[in-house]
């Protein structure tokens, strides 16, 4: 099953009103540090301070009412379990959130905030994907997987829509467009709207150190599963495979996967907050790291379009990214 530009402007109708159109900003010290044009498209301001709430609402917002009535239970570290809690809230239907017990408290309690209910579990000792099928079996709920679902990557692609359109507006033609990448499913979803509207753009996902599945699985031609020996300081990111619906997708338009260590992303999230002035997550400043760190190649004359996928970041940890202690 593919996903196209009209699941993706059908996506962006339902989201109207609902989700937040983020801006297209730009920084003149960015562009003189990187000697070149950076449009940066900041979903650190979407509703639940990143992406995932395009998708999940879109997901949601198509359920039948006998099915919004027994609700939704979705598993996730933090974004996407705000999203489906948000996104059931403003629908009516219950919501029940997995989510690892070492998972940021303030992406824990948030869930809770948007009045879901969350029951943590052991990543260690406990399969996330058995617990929800057993509580959706209770329940009689639909599972809301957070990346290898359609109608979350068309949701997630309004991202791509909004960017190529912005710039248009700019008049700027985007040379590349850097994002990161998990699971992919924003990545499956913004580079099916890209290749649609400016096909002649490069496409660069970015991963953290250790956890570069989908570099691999694309230089392999399958996808693969890595076992990681250590945790990432970009706790979004660390799927431990790209989707099997992503994949295909990536396969097509990803041009390029650029892979940054946990320094690197530090140092991009000082950057951001510094001269930015925006707070951003580390799964979510990766691909500004790895813009600052020279990985992104480009060899037209065109802007660089960059997501700031997700602002939501641990007040402790980002203290002591900012105290140079990470």
């Amino acid at each position: 099953m593919t996903v196209t530009l009209s699941d993706i402007e059908a996506a962006a109708s339902r989201l109207a009103g609902h989700a937040v159109e983020t801006p297209l900003i730009e920084s003149a010290a960015l562009n003189e540090r990187l000697g070149r044009r950076v449009l940066i498209k900041p979903e650190t301001l979407q509703r639940v301070g990143a992406f995932k709430f395009r998708g999940a609402y879109n997901r949601l917002a198509q359920l039948s009412p006998q099915q919004a009535k027994q609700g939704v239970v979705a598993y996730s570290s933090g974004n996407h379990a705000q999203g489906v809690a948000l996104a059931a809230r403003l629908l009516g239907m219950p919501a029940l959130i997995l989510m690892p017990s070492d998972a940021p408290t303030v992406k824990i309690e948030a869930t809770r905030g948007y009045g879901a209910q969350v029951q943590l579990y052991d990543r260690l000792a406990e399969s996330r994907e058995a617990l929800a099928a057993t509580v959706a079996a209770e329940r009689g709920a639909v599972i809301v997987p957070s990346f290898d679902d359609p109608d979350i990557i068309a949701g997630q692609g309004t991202v791509g829509l909004e960017l190529v359109r912005q710039a248009a507006a700019r008049d700027a033609i985007l040379d590349v467009v850097v994002a990161p990448i998990g699971g992919g499913g924003l990545m499956a979803g913004l580079s099916t709207a890209v290749k649609a509207l400016s096909p002649s753009t490069a496409i660069v996902g970015v991963e953290p150190q250790g956890f570069d599945d989908t570099l691999r699985s694309l230089q392999k031609g399958e996808r693969i599963n890595i076992r990681p020996t250590t945790r990432s300081l970009c706790d979004a990111l660390e799927s431990p495979a790209p989707g099997e619906l992503t994949f295909p997708i990536l396969q097509q338009t990803v041009a390029d996967v650029a892979v940054v260590t946990d320094a690197e992303v530090a140092q991009a999230m000082r950057y951001a907050f510094a001269v930015l002035k925006l707070v951003v997550e580390p799964g979510g400043a990766v691909g500004l790291a790895a813009l600052l760190a020279g990985k992104v190649k480009t060899g037209g004359e065109g802007a660089t379009g960059l997501v700031l996928s997700g602002g939501n970041v641990d007040p402790e940890l980002f203290a002591q990214v900012l105290r140079r202690e990470i």
